[in-house]
């Protein structure tokens, strides 16, 4: 079994950065807005491999790529997709449902015959999409609740007569859920955003920064009151935050690398013109405060609290080996290193078999994406 290197495969949305990625693989800018680079087996963009795409090769001999333990636990499929994200303007206010409920939601949907591509449609497959991005550039992002004592101190400074619908419910039982759903129940939530909107205008650091960039580039949303419930984080290169079942969270601004159990369930609540479920998100959602959002690395080594994926991240300075024995995907952010004797620029990965020990040499910065433990 060889290493098999990998291009990535671009993805235009309207809230990528036209410039961060193409500089990343040394190209040319086009233009357009690129904001994620995939790297995996997903069916709706497989990595490319020597003429084929790596699900196929997958398909064809599971468990000599995933290694016989891998291929029966996730069905002969590699359970995590690898992103580079790089974003110029906010992505929607967004959560993930966990297994169970991917499951029956999906299941719900399939049985009422509502169409894959239907706006109303929750559900695009049967599983669970936790992720982990960690920054590759300063990243802004709102990640899980705030505390209720923080959130309720940053509403007295705000000091606004059309928030006092919130605090009275963040006083109250099962504030955060109350909260949150008398949000989108206002009967004039338009006004409120335009007070806030007009509030935060000037703010350039803290909390409120992130409501002025949500406001700045979804005027009118209500998503723009939604953020005020939610932590607000700036992440420095290296640094993560990891993003669980249940979990509301919007990222704002910055490139990093992501990685997700391989699954496309978003259920949004804010900050785009999509189709918002208000009972389902209310079913999904985790209400506990999330008070450090941030999610730390032992070694550089990001592991999460399911078995799809861990995430490494290696300043490479000398040759090293990999021992992962499961099936990885090594990605090249910086200098110039070799997997074995696959050399990897900026923005190029390889796969590495289950089972395959490998060497990796030069200088720069790569992430090993691999399974969970």
């Amino acid at each position: 079994m060889t290493v098999l290197p990998l291009d990535g495969a671009l993805r235009h949305y309207e809230w990528g950065s036209r410039t961060a990625i193409p500089e990343l693989l040394g190209i040319e800018p086009d233009g357009r807005p690129v904001a994620e680079l995939w790297f995996g087996a997903h069916p709706h963009d497989p990595s490319p491999v020597d003429g084929s795409t790596l699900d196929r090769r997958i398909a064809a001999d599971p468990v000599g790529l995933l290694g016989a333990s891998v291929a029966e636990r996730f069905d002969a499929r590699l359970p995590y997709l690898l992103k580079v994200l790089a974003a110029d303007r906010a992505l929607s206010i967004q959560v993930h449902p966990n297994l169970d409920q991917a499951r029956e939601g999906f299941a719900r949907e399939e049985s009422s015959g509502i169409a894959e591509d239907a706006p109303e449609r929750n559900y695009k497959d049967p599983n669970h999409k936790p992720e982990l991005l960690c920054a590759l550039t300063p990243f802004d992002a709102l990640c899980g609740f705030r505390p209720i004592e923080s959130t309720l101190a940053l509403l007295a400074e705000l000091s606004l007569p059309k928030l006092d619908f919130l605090a009275d419910h963040l006083r109250g039982a099962d504030p955060l859920r109350a909260a949150f759903s008398a949000v989108f129940e206002h009967p004039d939530i338009a006004s409120v955003v335009a007070a806030l909107t007009a509030r935060v205008a000037e703010a350039d650091e803290g909390a409120l920064y992130g409501t002025r960039l949500a406001a700045d580039d979804a005027p009118g949303d209500v998503g723009v009151v939604v953020t005020l419930l939610l932590n607000y984080v700036r992440l420095e290169p290296g640094e993560a935050i990891y993003l669980g079942a249940g979990n509301v969270h919007a990222y704002l601004r910055g490139t990093g690398v992501e990685i997700m159990a391989s699954s496309d369930n978003v259920l949004r609540c804010g900050l785009t013109p999509k189709h918002i479920d208000v009972p389902e998100l209310l079913r999904i959602t985790d209400f506990t405060p999330l008070p450090v959002p941030q999610w730390p690395s032992v070694g550089g080594r990001f592991e999460v609290p399911v078995p799809d994926f861990a995430l490494t991240r290696i300043e490479v300075d000398e040759s090293a080996g990999l021992h992962d024995p499961g099936p990885c995907i090594v990605l090249c952010t910086s200098g110039s290193v070799s997997i074995t004797d696959v050399p990897l620029r900026p923005g190029h990965g390889a796969f590495v078999p289950a089972g395959e020990a490998v060497a990796i040499t030069g200088a720069g910065e790569v992430f090993v994406a691999g399974v969970g433990a």
